[in-house]
């Protein structure tokens, strides 16, 4: 097995650990985040109904027009802190104010931080 599999094993590993501990309910659903090298992507989940409730990403028309301007100004963070904000304001307009945080298994810093940082600042309570 090369060293990207044994990555993604261990990443894998730390998600099954995280989502132990965290659910979605509908008085408070999950958001969910996934990076990937290039573009990261967020969801909010009611567990209970299995249904993705709100999602955004940085393929989204919103910051695709946006993305040279925000690659210049901040890099992947830049982005990530933008896609938190579209995901946080469309929460709140479906009238959803509470989250339960999930960061997948990835270190709560760098691009999942800044995601974290944008939703809190579009209205999200964690």
């Amino acid at each position: 097995m090369g060293k990207t599999g044994k990555k993604l094993l261990r990443r894998l590993r730390r998600k099954r650990r995280v989502r132990k501990k965290i659910f979605g309910f509908p008085e408070r659903p999950r958001l969910s985040v996934f990076r990937s090298c290039k573009h990261i992507y967020a969801q909010i989940i009611d567990d209970t109904t299995g249904r993705t409730l709100v999602a955004a990403s940085s393929l989204t028309p919103e910051i695709k027009a946006r993305w040279t301007e925000l690659k210049k100004e901040g890099g992947k963070q830049a982005i990530a802190k933008a896609v938190g904000e579209l995901v946080g304001k469309r929460a709140v307009e479906a009238g959803i104010k509470k989250i339960a945080f999930d960061r997948g298994g990835y270190k709560y810093h760098g691009r999942v931080k800044a995601l974290a940082e944008g939703a809190r600042a579009a209205g999200l309570e964690f």
